[in-house]
Order: structure tokens, then C-alpha cells, then sequence
């Protein structure tokens, strides 16, 4: 691992097949490493005593397959631990009390990693509920065996996904809630427009017991917005994550909506678009950030320097926490991410392999245990740095997922073809209204 793409960066070349095989590995150690191994629990983040994230175990669940495909774990092995995490997640409190791990299926954001129990007062979280409910399906198609821990697999994943109780999501209206808490009921907020959400609601149209209605994925499609940026035509949405984790699961080439047939394209196109736009956001820095340009770029949800203002060569410069950045419309503080560049290498190979090479060059982490820091930026200054600016100090569970998925969509397929013999998943499709391609 020390010396991890080192030969492409001393003789500028761009990174190979083994030299991304060996970026996933590092990157993959963090559900390894971070894991309880007493109950599957995964750690949101490498910080001391940071709780389970319930979308990091759904993306460690994911990662499985790669895992056993790749020749880390024996499948015989891996079963056995997927099942024992299903098995701890099925035996978790249901219930509208306080102390409760989840509710009407659902479950909350954060858990304790040793109890399981809801911490932080954290709302029970529809999407993060449904990356949840993608690993379990992923595992539930990819053991399909006849051992008893493959047979188990299955039974325990269809039971956790089947609990959820779409409908009671919506709170009576057309379209998803962001949550609920017991303290003050369902979050204010809902799944409209083009983002992430798209994953959540191929999920919830496929559920054989509690199945949202047609009617809800044209409530969240309609207040999509489709323009012209940087003489590209595409569906909005300015995180670039937005445009990706959806993907990770479901092979989008050749298949259309109702709104994409429309448009005469479809949401892997989609996505290659969008990461072009932030390419070329990075290239005209309208901000004057610096480090961007052509192969620096990346925006999205990500870790920052933390909240506050400085003023930096006489201009006045806000920064961020942890925040939703997006391409080109903001906001924006000067924060890169790696992992999300990495994340669209199935879209766009031939601009995101030469900035993979560049951040190469630099100081964050990629030759080291998880792979490359989250995030950077090089407009904030830090003194006591060995880059000089600020560079996050820790890793997330949900950046991890992504890179390991998307280098392995990239290179062989494997969870898009796992999932296309995944019923709830083809059939959520087939009521959205998706057809043609795979389909």
C-alpha cells in the first residue's frame, strides 16, 4: 500500500487498472477497520467515539460482493458476516420511543455503535433508511446460495426491507418526507426535485408490502429543472453525489423515464453531463478560488474547514462546516473533494483519470490506510498543515462507498449486474415508469 500509484506520479502517467484496484482496497480497509465486530455497526466517521451511520452500513453491505470478487474475504466467510450484521439489524427496537433504534421500519440517522440505540436526538431518516435497505438487497441477491448463512442472508434482508412502511412516510402527501422524530413528528421537509432521492424512490416502488404509488414518482419529478450550462443540456441538481449515488446500484444507460424519454436522454448521460459542468465551474472559477482549474474540481456534500470568515489577499471569503456545495450556482468556499471525482469515473474516464493523477501529486492521504482525506482547500490557510491549507482530518463512511462501488462499476459492472436480477429493484423501476435498455 506505501507505494500506491507512486510510479504514475513520479513519471506522469495516468493511473492504471492495478493502480485503481489498489486505490479501492485502501479505500475499502475503512468498513474493515471501522466496523463493531460484535454487531456489523459501522462507524459514521474516523473520529474517536463516533456513532454507526446507518447509510455506511448499507454501503458496507454493498461492498461485499467486491469484497468476496476481489479475493479479501472467502464468500464462505463473508456470508457469515453479513449475516450476523442483518441478523443484529432485525433485532434492533422498533417504536415510537425515545430509546427505540427505529420506527415503522425506518430507521434513525445515527446509532450507538455498541447498543444500536438512537443517539443525538437524530431524525429517523427516509433516505439514509434506504441506503440501508440497497446494501440489504444487495447482499440478499448476491447470496444466492443454499448454505443455511446464504438462505439466512436472504430471509433477514427481505424481512428489514419489507417493514418499511412507505405510505406512513409520506405523511399524507404526494411525495416522501425527509424524516421523522418522536419528539416533534415528520421534518418539514420532502423528496422533490432531482437528487439522491432518485434511489429512494425506485425503492419504495418496489416494496412488495408497503409500495408508494405511481403518483408519488411523478409528485418528485415534477419540480424537476432541466437547463443549458455551459452550452450542455441536463437535469440540475449542484452536489455532484446527487448525480451518483443512485448509481451505484442501478445501470442507468439505456433506460428512461417518462421525463428522460422527454428529453430524449437518460440519467447515466445525465450524470456525465454534470460532471463536465463541474470541470468546467473548477476552469472559470468565477470565485477566484485557489488550486481550481482543469484537473481540480469536485463539488458536493462534503467536511470543510468549519464556519466563519476571513479576509485573504483584501477579499472577504465565507467558509463552510460540513455543507451541501454544488456546481455552478454554489455554494461554494473553496473545498474540493476527491472521493467524489473518483465517484463519477464510469461517467467521464477521460477527464476524472488525469485529476485522479493530480491529486496524486498532492499531500492528501492516497497513499495511505483509507485513501484519499474527503476534502480540501487550498484557499484556507493552515500554518501547522504539512500542505499549508486545510485538509479534512478525518473519513467518512458514506465517501468511502462511493469510490469502491463506482471504480468497480467502472471496471467490471459488478454491482449493476448484481442488481439487475434484483426484483424489488427492476420492479420500482417498472412503476416509476422505466423502460427499454436492460429493461
Amino acid at each position: 500500500m506505501s507505494e500506491l500509484l507512486s510510479t504514475d506520479i513520479e513519471h506522469n502517467r495516468l493511473p492504471t487498472d492495478e493502480d485503481l484496484a489498489r486505490l479501492q482496497f485502501t479505500t475499502l480497509l475503512y468498513y474493515l477497520h471501522s466496523t463493531n465486530p460484535d454487531n456489523g455497526l459501522v462507524r459514521d466517521k474516523t473520529a474517536p467515539n463516533a456513532p454507526a451511520s446507518i447509510a455506511a452500513i448499507g454501503m458496507a453491505l454493498a461492498t461485499i460482493p467486491v469484497v468476496v470478487e476481489r479475493g479479501i474475504i472467502i464468500r464462505e466467510f463473508a456470508a457469515k458476516i453479513t449475516r450476523k450484521r442483518l441478523h443484529y439489524l432485525m433485532s434492533l427496537p422498533q417504536g415510537p420511543g425515545l430509546d427505540a433504534s427505529g420506527y415503522k421500519g425506518f430507521f434513525y440517522h445515527f446509532l450507538d455503535i455498541e447498543t444500536g440505540q438512537r443517539v443525538w436526538q437524530c431524525e429517523l431518516s427516509t433516505i439514509d433508511s434506504a441506503f440501508l435497505f440497497a446494501g440489504a438487497l444487495t447482499a440478499a441477491t448476491y447470496f444466492d446460495g443454499d448454505t443455511a448463512d446464504e438462505v439466512e442472508i436472504r430471509q433477514h434482508a427481505m424481512a428489514l426491507y419489507e417493514r418499511a412502511d412507505w405510505n406512513w412516510a409520506t405523511d399524507g402527501g404526494a411525495t416522501l418526507t425527509h424524516g421523522w422524530r418522536p419528539e416533534s413528528g415528520f421534518i418539514p421537509y420532502r423528496w422533490r426535485g432531482y437528487d439522491e432521492g432518485l434511489l429512494l424512490y425506485v425503492i419504495g416502488l418496489g416494496s412488495p408490502t408497503h409500495p408508494l404509488p405511481p403518483e408519488s414518482f411523478t409528485a418528485y419529478t415534477d419540480s424537476y429543472e432541466w437547463r443549458n450550462i455551459y452550452g450542455r443540456e441536463l437535469l440540475y441538481s449542484g452536489p455532484l453525489f446527487t448525480h451518483q449515488l443512485s448509481h451505484m446500484w442501478i445501470d442507468f444507460r439505456g433506460i428512461q423515464d417518462e421525463f428522460m424519454r422527454q428529453h430524449g436522454s437518460d440519467y447515466f448521460e445525465n450524470s456525465r453531463h454534470a460532471t463536465y459542468v463541474q470541470q468546467q465551474y473548477a476552469i472559470h472559477n468565477p470565485m477566484q478560488f485557489k488550486g481550481y482549474g482543469e484537473h481540480c474540481w469536485g463539488f458536493t456534500a462534503c467536511d470543510g474547514p468549519g464556519w466563519g470568515t476571513q479576509t485573504i489577499d483584501g477579499v472577504r471569503r465565507e467558509f463552510f462546516d460540513y455543507n451541501a456545495r454544488g456546481a455552478p450556482f454554489g455554494p461554494d468556499d473553496g473545498t474540493v473533494a476527491p472521493w467524489v471525482v473518483i465517484a463519477s469515473l464510469p461517467f467521464a474516464p477521460e477527464i476524472v483519470i488525469p485529476t485522479i493523477r493530480n491529486f496524486g501529486r498532492m499531500d492528501l492521504g492516497m497513499k495511505r490506510l483509507y485513501g484519499f482525506k474527503p476534502s480540501f482547500n487550498q484557499t484556507h490557510a493552515v500554518a501547522d498543515n504539512p500542505t499549508g491549507w486545510w485538509v479534512s482530518p478525518y473519513h467518512f463512511g458514506i465517501d468511502q462507498g462511493p469510490v469502491v462501488l463506482m471504480i468497480e462499476n467502472y471496471r467490471t459492472g459488478l454491482l449493476w449486474n448484481i442488481m439487475r436480477n434484483c426484483k424489488p429493484i427492476v420492479t420500482g423501476l417498472r412503476r416509476a415508469g422505466f423502460s427499454g435498455g436492460w429493461l
